[in-house]
């Protein structure tokens, strides 16, 4: 698939979900149903940190819990990138408090102006959601302490800029921390093709020791893998697919 359809794809299932016409990504990952709290539980968020953010801003499509390896402190300066209906950006800031901020990007229209609505009405003031793409990130050189992002990167058509954008806008010594999906070996043509499953996180996943090496290539070192476990997914076929992982790595600037 040419790279502009897979960005429109990606676009029109999350505009859906941004706008509640569709669950989210069939049956695949990142999503599984309406319980999202069961769901967040399900892939590491602690149920006194979802008391902390509005009901609205979570919708069931994480992959980890990228916050809580972050290790925020009160007054950093936050990025996450595809941050949705911002449940990453409200939780993020919870803990960098009233002399901290949140930054939140995310190309798909609808989900800024839902985060934005849930920002507004919840009366946040430490928030901010820009629309852009994760591989031309609408922020200064280092200009933040931390960047998170959780099961989005694997949607994009180029990772590797994606990593080298983190690395730009991140302060020296700042860290990045992402959840995303990867596969121990090769996924079928059939899948890469599919575009139920690249919207879905499973398509455009890459191969672990690969993902591991653009972070590093990007310049980031120190780099830890703080979750891995496996992921149940299904293709269109509803053929069950091995070697398909949930990790959350951890690296410095």
């Amino acid at each position: 698939m040419k790279i502009k359809n897979i960005k429109d794809i990606v676009k029109n299932r999350y505009s859906k979900v941004a706008e509640q016409k569709q669950s989210c990504c069939g049956s695949s990952c990142c999503c599984g149903g309406t319980d999202t709290a069961s769901l967040a539980q399900a892939v590491g968020y602690e149920a006194s940190d979802l008391k902390m953010i509005p009901e609205d801003a979570s919708l069931g499509l994480g992959c980890g819990s990228p916050v809580g390896a972050a290790d925020l402190k009160a007054g950093e300066i936050v990025l996450d990138l595809g941050s949705g209906a911002g449940m990453d950006v409200f939780l993020s800031a919870a803990k960098v408090g009233a002399s901290g901020k949140v930054f939140g990007v995310d190309m798909t229209q609808a989900m800024v102006d839902k985060a934005r609505g849930i920002a507004e009405k919840e009366g946040y003031k430490n928030v901010e959601f820009r629309l852009g793409d994760i591989e031309s990130l609408p922020l200064d050189d280092s200009s933040v302490d931390a960047v998170i992002s959780n099961c989005v990167i694997n949607l994009s058509t180029d990772k590797a800029k994606v990593f080298r954008e983190a690395h730009r806008v991140l302060k020296q010594g700042g860290r990045i921390v992402v959840s995303d999906i990867v596969t121990e070996g090769e996924l079928p043509e059939s899948v890469r093709k599919d575009p139920e499953l690249w919207a879905g996180c499973i398509a455009g996943a890459l191969k672990r020791e690969e993902y591991i090496e653009l972070i590093k290539a990007a310049g980031f070192y120190g780099l830890e893998v703080k979750a891995n476990s496996g992921y149940h997914v299904v293709d269109s076929e509803k053929r069950e697919l091995g070697g398909v992982h949930s990790i959350t790595v951890t690296a410095r600037k």
